[in-house]
């Protein structure tokens, strides 16, 4: 069992019969009345958020989490398709449910994939990914009145970021896998 007071972020709990991760809680103990937990749940199953509150002290049933080295093989636009490292088992996962994490995978690269109560569920992320722009449009100086500015980019995983003027196509980029954010050139 695990209370609410051993919350931490991207821990996996029980509510209801239903696998949640925690995104973000908050203590919050007002002047009057019982101390609360306020979070952000991301449901397992097919990756919503919802908020919810709990009363301080309240236990829930804590989920077993392991992680395995997975190679992500490709999409086929309804499943995704992961090869495991070991025993060359093939499993695939509905793409909806892991339509974030995707963006930043190339094909036949080596991933952690989550496994909650023994079933693939998620795929654990690095902080940040280093990634080729695909397509881009030319900066031109003189574009923005104070020097700097950005502009959208397509990587070669297909995701879009919006990054410096001097960035061109076939460089190399460095980004935050949870913002989606431009961090430097690699």
């Amino acid at each position: 069992m695990i209370s609410t007071n051993q919350f931490k972020n991207g821990n996996h709990i029980d509510v209801d019969g239903t696998i949640f991760k925690i995104v973000e809680f908050q203590h919050v103990k007002p002047g009057k009345g019982g101390a609360f937990v306020r979070t952000k749940l991301r449901r397992s199953s097919d990756g919503a958020v919802i908020d919810r509150t709990f009363r301080a002290g309240e236990k829930f049933r804590s989920v077993h989490t392991e992680a395995r080295k997975m190679q992500y093989l490709y999409a086929d636009g309804t499943s995704a398709h992961f090869m495991d490292s070991q025993t060359y088992d093939q499993i695939e996962i509905p793409q909806a449910s892991l339509a974030e994490p995707l963006k930043w995978i190339r094909p036949n690269e080596d991933v952690d994939m989550l496994y909650i109560d023994d079933e693939p569920a998620d795929i654990q992320l690095p902080a940040s990914v280093e990634l080729e722009i695909a397509q881009t449009e030319p900066g031109v100086r003189g574009d923005t009145a104070s020097g700097g500015g950005n502009k959208p980019a397509t990587l070669e995983t297909g995701a879009t970021v919006n990054v410096p003027l001097f960035v061109n196509i076939g460089d190399r980029v460095k980004v935050d896998t949870r913002s989606g954010s431009y961090m430097s050139r690699a």
